[in-house]
């Protein structure tokens, strides 16, 4: 029974220790057999299947009279599962992704407000709102803006950098 808790102790050290080097698995077996072992070698996987392992065996052996043999199997096919569940939980993760990162382009039609006055010839600041969060960028204008004008945005030339216009009333 020590050798089934030892292996469900160690399943539990290895998930974790699979938040910190989650994808060295994967990665030592890049590739092998066609990618047979795609995310099947991570190591949640392999730490649910050996924890499970372990406690169901210990549990088996130590409530029945089965042998070790019985106790093993039992926990082959418990860890299994547990694999096999672990498995189909990260990829469900993995594919619901957020949305997508805004990018320069985005910007283009975005109202906000100067914050550092634009003279006509060079930079200023303006606040604008990206994805509800406010955001400072570089801007100019065909004609300067004084601290505190609405304006749009017209270009967005860099990802720090915007070219506006005022709002007209």
């Amino acid at each position: 029974m020590g050798l089934f808790l030892g292996l469900g102790i160690g399943g539990i050290v290895l998930l974790a220790l699979s938040l910190l080097f989650d994808g060295v698995l994967e990665s030592a077996f890049d590739g092998a057999l066609g990618g047979l072992f795609d995310g099947w070698l991570s190591l949640p996987v392999v730490a649910g299947f050996v924890s499970m392992l372990g406690f169901t065996g210990a549990i088996v052996l130590g409530s029945t009279g089965l042998g070790a043999g019985a106790a093993a199997a039992a926990g082959a096919v418990a860890g299994t599962g547990a694999g096999w569940l672990t498995y189909r939980f990260s990829r469900a993760l993995l594919r619901s992704g957020g949305p997508a990162a805004p990018t320069k382009d985005d910007l283009v039609g975005v109202a906000g407000t100067v914050v550092t006055s634009i003279p006509a010839d060079g930079y200023g600041e303006v606040l604008l709102r990206l994805a509800g969060q406010p955001v400072k960028y570089a801007a100019t204008a065909e004609a300067p803006l004084g601290r505190g004008a609405e304006v749009w945005v017209t270009a967005a030339p860099s990802s720090t950098s915007v070219s506006v216009r005022a709002v007209e009333h």
